[in-house]
């Protein structure tokens, strides 16, 4: 069986209990990053309780990915999780301390940043105008295979070190839960072959379970599975709902973060296109999904949740399960929404030890570099070129070098632009101005068509069928 025959593009014809397994699938894959935006974020406030929630944050990631699908007519399998991007804004407001933020309690601090998010989303707007008023062709000019390829290797591992860092809090753990991906990935049979992230979780959390009951902790003496969050929580409960409030200072610290993420929108979907091989880039449009995710970002800050953006984690799945069908995407959304009102099902299922979440991202975020690495060769980007070279080393220096990112200061607002922000706006500017930028965009379509993003994929699959 071919690689075009394995994959699936209508997740109907597995029947229904399989594509509420598959949408479960994307949901574990998402979830520990997801959750994860809160947890940092609440330990930059002094305040001893929950100051963004978890449970808003799962129905923001929920609700945004939804809104995100219909904005693109339903036909990109992307999920909305919450941003890291914007963490180093959330620490930046936390610390103010001055002016009307002097003695003011978290919650506020927290409704001013959201102010500053629900700004930063609508940013997203005015590229999508541009876009749509000089034409996709013009835009992508600026984003050929030496830019989008590198960029995409570096999607995957700057992600890399949060891998190992989970794996490393209990390596036995992380082993087994690479090897039950593997294991079923390569010999899995039927349905097995097409779940093997969800197999991986649940196998290795009985596993953590088993080890737990023999008495057994991680290498440095903490439990593996802590439910001391389960007892407590409610069994139904409404997420903690807030309003944000605006004011200059906070919109000058998180908006400008804005330009760091739409280059990381436009290199996740140029990732996702590749992954799937279709072309969304231009249907339903780069300007379509810049205002799925830009909308859905301040929709979320509206409500007191964190930004939004396209996840790697669960391209990594589309690669992996060969399943390309969006519904299951939009099932993991309606997941996470209805675990938002489940505080105590939610507390469990974030009682998954890291090392697990760990096992299971050296596959997503490995699966991601080999997309971009993928892009590269299948493009035939030609490397004994001086200013090829140029461009994908200083992209590739600046995404896993600035592993902080870049803070800089203009007037009296600290602002910080993320590694793949720097990675991006490198690549883009070096490819714009050194000679020989002879890219065109739909020029060669059975190029572009191995990133997804050519303009006639249907007469391209056709001409290879006749061909054959």
């Amino acid at each position: 069986m071919n690689q075009q025959k394995d994959i699936i593009r209508d997740a109907r014809v597995l029947g229904t209990p399989k594509m509420l397994l598959l949408g479960l699938q994307h949901m574990f894959a998402m979830f520990g990053a997801t959750i994860l935006v809160p947890i940092l974020v609440n330990s930059y406030f002094q305040s001893t309780s929950q100051v963004l929630s978890v449970q808003v944050t799962l129905f923001c990631a929920g609700f945004g990915t939804l809104f995100f699908h219909l904005c693109t007519k339903f036909k990109v399998p992307a999920f909305l999780g919450s941003s890291f991007a914007f963490l180093g804004g959330f620490s930046s407001v936390a610390a103010l301390d001055t002016g009307i933020f002097a003695n003011m309690a978290d919650k506020e601090k927290l409704q001013y940043a959201c102010g500053g998010i629900v700004v930063a989303g609508l940013l997203y707007l005015i590229l999508a105008l541009i876009i749509r008023c000089v034409g996709v062709k013009r835009v992508m000019r600026f984003l050929p295979p030496v830019v989008t390829g590198p960029i995409i290797i570096c999607i995957g591992l700057s992600l890399a070190p949060s891998a190992v860092s989970n794996a490393s809090t209990n390596w036995l753990i992380a082993i087994v839960a690479l090897a039950v991906i593997i294991i079923f990935n390569i010999w899995g049979k039927g349905m097995f072959k097409i779940i093997p992230i969800l197999l991986g979780v649940v196998i290795s959390y009985v596993f953590a379970l088993v080890l737990q009951g023999l008495g057994f902790t991680n290498p440095d003496g903490s439990v593996i599975l802590n439910f001391s969050g389960v007892s407590s929580a409610a069994v139904v409960g409404l997420p903690p709902f807030i309003l944000p409030k605006f004011n200059l200072t906070a919109i000058l610290i998180m908006a400008p973060i804005a330009i760091a993420t739409m280059m990381e929108h436009i290199g996740d979907i140029s990732a996702i296109s590749a992954t799937v091989g279709q072309n969304f880039i231009e249907d339903p449009g780069l300007h379509r999904t810049l205002i799925g995710d830009g909308i859905a970002t301040s929709i979320s800050a509206m409500i007191g949740g964190p930004a939004n953006t396209t996840y790697g984690e669960n391209t990594g799945v589309l690669e992996l399960s060969r399943v390309h069908d969006p519904k299951v995407v939009r099932l993991a959304a309606c997941y996470a929404i209805v675990l938002s009102f489940i505080p105590k099902v939610a507390e469990i299922i974030a009682s998954m030890p890291a090392s697990i979440i760990g096992g299971v991202s050296f596959i997503l975020y490995g699966m991601i570099s080999a997309i971009g690495v993928r892009n590269v060769v299948e493009n035939h980007v030609d490397f004994t070129k001086s200013r090829n070279l140029i461009i994908a080393g200083v992209i590739l220096v600046s995404g896993l070098g600035f592993s902080d990112g870049l803070t800089f200061t203009i007037g009296s607002t600290s602002i910080t632009l993320t590694s793949l922000a720097i990675a991006a706006i490198a690549g883009i500017v070096l490819n714009a101005i050194l000679p020989g930028n002879d890219y065109a965009f739909g020029k060669d379509p059975e190029g572009d068509a191995s990133r997804g993003v050519d303009l006639r994929p249907h007469e391209l699959e056709q001409e290879l069928k006749n061909q054959k």
